[in-house]
Parts: C-alpha cells; sequence; structure tokens
C-alpha cells in the first residue's frame, strides 16, 4: 500500500513537481517560481473541496443514520471522527511549519500574490533541515498514516489507498538522498517547500476522506449484530383437556435489538421496536382465523426475507356457564333446544350423543328429543387434535311430562264474570301459564252444567272443545245468578297423553 493510488491529476501534479525541481539546480525563474504558486493554490483550492466533501458526508449521516439508529450509528460515527482528528493533528502542524516559512521569507508580497523571498534557497534547509522539522515532520506523516489504518479492520483496509506517506526516494544517477533532503534540503526554494507542504495538507485529507466514508459505510453494510437473546416457549395451544398431554417447543431465540426488521403480516406492515415487532389485530368477530408473514433483514450479502410459518387463532365470545344441581330438565314431546360449547374448541369440532333420547343440531346448537319419563345423559366429545376424539364431560338430565294445564272460559278459571261475557264464548282452552315453552294443549271433551236459579240443572256432554248448538242454545239464557260448571274436562298436548283437567266454576253477575 505504500505509495497509493493517484488520481490523474495527483500524477500530473507530482510530474510536474518533480520537473520543477530539476530545474532548481540550473536557476530560478519567476516562471518556475509562478508555477509552484500556482500548484499550491490549486492543491489549497483541493483541500477545501475534500473537506466540503467530507463535512457533507458526517451532515448526511448525522441526519440521517446516527438519528434514526442511534445505539448502532454513535460507536461508528465516534470512530470516524477519531480519524478526522487524527488528520487535523498532522494538518495543523503542516500548516504551523507553512505559517512560519512565510513568516521568515517576509511575509505575503500582494503584487506577486506568494511569499516575498520564494527564490530564497537558504529558508527551507535551515527551518527544515538544521531544525530538524524535517524529520518530525516525516515521523508524523507516517504515523498519521498508520494511526488511520489502525481504525480499519483488516478487511476494511482491502482496496484503501492513499498517498500520504513519506519515503526515501529511490537513488538518481548514483546519488541517494533521503525524504527530508529531496524535498527541504539544500537548493530547494522557499515556493518549493511551500508547495510541498501544500501537497502533504492535500494528501493528508484525502487519506480522511477515504478513511471516514469507509468507516460511515459500515452502516451501509447492514451487519445483524445479535445482541439479545430470550427463551422461548411456542405450543400448539394454551388449552389443554384433562388427560390431553401439553407439548411446547423449547428453545433460545437472538435477535438484533438495535435494528428493527421489516415485518408484514398479511400484506400490512407491523411496526417493529428494539428489534422486536408486535402484532395486534381487532377481535370484534368470532371464528378461526389465521395469519402468515414476511421478515426482511438486512444483512452482509443484502436482504433476507424469513418466511413466517402460518398462526392460527380462535375468537370466542366471553361467557360463563351457569348449571344448576336440580333444574336440568328435558320435556317430553316438546324439541328441548340446546347450545354446547367447550372453551378452546371450534364449535364444529364437537361430538354430541345422547341416552334416553334422540339429539341433533350442529355449530354449538342441538335439539334434544325425549319420550318417557326417567333420565337422560348427553355426552360430549371433541376432535383436540387432528384425528384424536377426546371426552369432554357428560351432563345429566331429568325427564319430565309437561305440566298440567289450566282449563279457561270466557279467559277465566273459576270465579265471577259478567253474564254478557258468558253468553259471548263459544268453546274451551287449556293454557299453560308460566312455562318456558310453547306447548299447545287442545281439550278433547267435557262436560256442561247450566244452574240457574228455582230452575233444574242442565247437564250437556261434547266432543272437542267447541259447544254444541245445544249447549249454546241454553247459555244464550244465562242470566245474573245463573252458575255454569264445566267438569270431566280432558285435554291432550304435544306428549300425546291425556289429562283431566281442573273443572271450572263461574258465577254469572
Amino acid at each position: 500500500m505504500a505509495g497509493g493510488k493517484q488520481t490523474p491529476r495527483q500524477r500530473m501534479i507530482g510530474i510536474m513537481y518533480l520537473v520543477l525541481l530539476g530545474l532548481i539546480a540550473l536557476n530560478v525563474p519567476d516562471s518556475l517560481l509562478d508555477a509552484f504558486k500556482n500548484i499550491t493554490q490549486s492543491l489549497d483550492k483541493s483541500k477545501e473541496n475534500v473537506t466540503k466533501g467530507i463535512d457533507d458526508t458526517y451532515s448526511t449521516f448525522e441526519a440521517t443514520k446516527l438519528k434514526e439508529q442511534h445505539d448502532r450509528a454513535f460507536p461508528i460515527y465516534q470512530r470516524a471522527k477519531k480519524a478526522s482528528e487524527i488528520a487535523k493533528a498532522l494538518n495543523d502542524y503542516v500548516q504551523s511549519l507553512r505559517e512560519q516559512l512565510v513568516a521568515e521569507g517576509g511575509g505575503i508580497n500582494p503584487v506577486i500574490n506568494d511569499v516575498d523571498a520564494r527564490d530564497n534557497l537558504d529558508i527551507s534547509p535551515r527551518i527544515m533541515i538544521t531544525n530538524k522539522k524535517a524529520d518530525e515532520l516525516k515521523d508524523k506523516i507516517n504515523d498519521t498514516r498508520q494511526q488511520l489504518l489502525n481504525l480499519l479492520t483488516p478487511k476494511e483496509q482491502e482496496g484503501i489507498s492513499f498517498s500520504l506517506n513519506a519515503v526515501d526516494p529511490p537513488p538518481s544517477l548514483g546519488v541517494s538522498k533521503n525524504w527530508q533532503d529531496a524535498y527541504f534540503g539544500d537548493g530547494i526554494p522557499l515556493g518549493a517547500t511551500l508547495t510541498t507542504l501544500a501537497k502533504i495538507q492535500t494528501d493528508t485529507k484525502n487519506a480522511e476522506n477515504e478513511v471516514v466514508k469507509k468507516i460511515l459505510g459500515r452502516m451501509d453494510q447492514a451487519v445483524v449484530t445479535l445482541d439479545k437473546f430470550q427463551g422461548v416457549a411456542v405450543a400448539p395451544t394454551s388449552y389443554i383437556i384433562a388427560g390431553q398431554p401439553y407439548t411446547a417447543d423449547i428453545f433460545l431465540t437472538a435477535y438484533d435489538s438495535k435494528a428493527n426488521p421489516t415485518i408484514t403480516i398479511n400484506g400490512s406492515p407491523v411496526q417493529a421496536i428494539d428489534g422486536k415487532g408486535k402484532y395486534t389485530i381487532n377481535t370484534s368477530s368470532e371464528g378461526v382465523f389465521t395469519y402468515s408473514g414476511d421478515i426482511a433483514v438486512k444483512g452482509p450479502d443484502g436482504v433476507k426475507h424469513y418466511p413466517l410459518p402460518t398462526q392460527t387463532y380462535q375468537v370466542a365470545r366471553p361467557s360463563a356457564v351457569v348449571s344448576p344441581d336440580k333444574m336440568n330438565v328435558l320435556y317430553i314431546g316438546l324439541p328441548n333446544p340446546m347450545s354446547v360449547s367447550a372453551p378452546g374448541i371450534p364449535k364444529e369440532a364437537l361430538r354430541l350423543s345422547m341416552t334416553g333420547g334422540s339429539i341433533n343440531g350442529s355449530n354449538g346448537h342441538y335439539i334434544a328429543t325425549v319420550s318417557s319419563i326417567g333420565e337422560a345423559r348427553i355426552n360430549v366429545s371433541g376432535e383436540i387434535t387432528k384425528g384424536k376424539v377426546s371426552q369432554l364431560g357428560t351432563s345429566i338430565f331429568r325427564v319430565k311430562r309437561i305440566p298440567d294445564p289450566k282449563a279457561q272460559f270466557a279467559g277465566k278459571s273459576g270465579g265471577n264474570t259478567s253474564a254478557a261475557n258468558i253468553r259471548a264464548q263459544d268453546r274451551l282452552f287449556a293454557r299453560l301459564d308460566n312455562f318456558e315453552f310453547d306447548a299447545k294443549f287442545n281439550v278433547t271433551r267435557f262436560t256442561l252444567m247450566i244452574a240457574k236459579p228455582r230452575q233444574d240443572v242442565i247437564s250437556l256432554s261434547a266432543t272437542g272443545s267447541e259447544l254444541t248448538s245445544a249447549m249454546k242454545s241454553f247459555m244464550n239464557n244465562v242470566t245474573p245468578g245463573t252458575t255454569v260448571v264445566f267438569k270431566d274436562i280432558i285435554a291432550v298436548g304435544p306428549d300425546g297423553s291425556q289429562r283431566g283437567l281442573d273443572p271450572i266454576v263461574l258465577s254469572a253477575n
């Protein structure tokens, strides 16, 4: 890496500089000194441009990487700033030499826009050689070069080339000179020395620029640093039925807390904080849902995508099951609706069977049918895992007849009512009061007795619930004080059994 790789402009300046040094031995005409001045000014301008480029690089890094990924970027930023500090120390030292030499040469002459004693051949050898400033400068150049290289890893040093060095030139015509004498010794005019120092400053800035860009470029390589470790247990389900084994994968996971991956779930982005994403979704509707996604991570070889396996979850409404111990009843002759669920198990995975009756339905809604008084058992099982059905529980129900209804005529089961109300009715009804089911009973036969004051009792029988024509004729003559009695009332309900109902005794008023 000695010597470094130079740009065409740098090579041209170097060749011109050597040619000019060769002509010095012959004479130091003003045209030659003007050439040195022009080269010096060009080098100073180049140094300014490089300095601006470095400042822009820092500004961009500070506004983006350092702000967005501060924890990761700050150590890299500090390393780059160290390179600038090292380069600045050498640049400041060289600048102090330039200022000392200019002062020794009488300052800047505004007429020629150059140091007044630019053709002087004694100032440079005295200060640089006799006073050992060239020795000190050589050591600082080589030490600065090495310090800059030491800031880079061996891999980062690959491809690095800069011309900041101070090595002895090869022998010329059998004469060997060290670096100090070659550039600052006898026969070197002050103007040429100032040009040499300007070149050293430019080389220093170029070296700083290469090292700073190489260091800050580490952020663009996006190396993943696994700095956080966490134990993880992943189970297919957290809902376990007694007798079912609990299984979970236990492993150690690592992630980079200083770099947030790009996470998408079902095509939508998920925010990542401290290297981890948190997926949150509204669960307003019931059912089984799935999601999958992708995790994109920047690595040394570019962006890599890691698919997220499909995940399944079930949403159920909050519920509480209250089962009274002595009131579980099924009624003969009625469709007994039932809702069945098991926490953590899809409704479509439930399996029901019944003794003492039959049960039909699906998706949590069933109808139980029973035919004889006694006891019925409903067994519930479920497919916990694919192909494996487990018993979930058994519920016992008492089987009863539907309660007897109350016979009614004119909306009454007894008591007083108006004679007009009695005359306006033509049939009996059998109704259930305070019963949960809509169970209908039909009156199949009854006997009617009409007792008017000081008259014989009239007794008539009918089949069905409607008054016969004879009954209607007598009922049309009911007056206040008449007693109307319905007895031997028989009704049949949904279960098909005949029920003898209590008589109805009505007093007309």
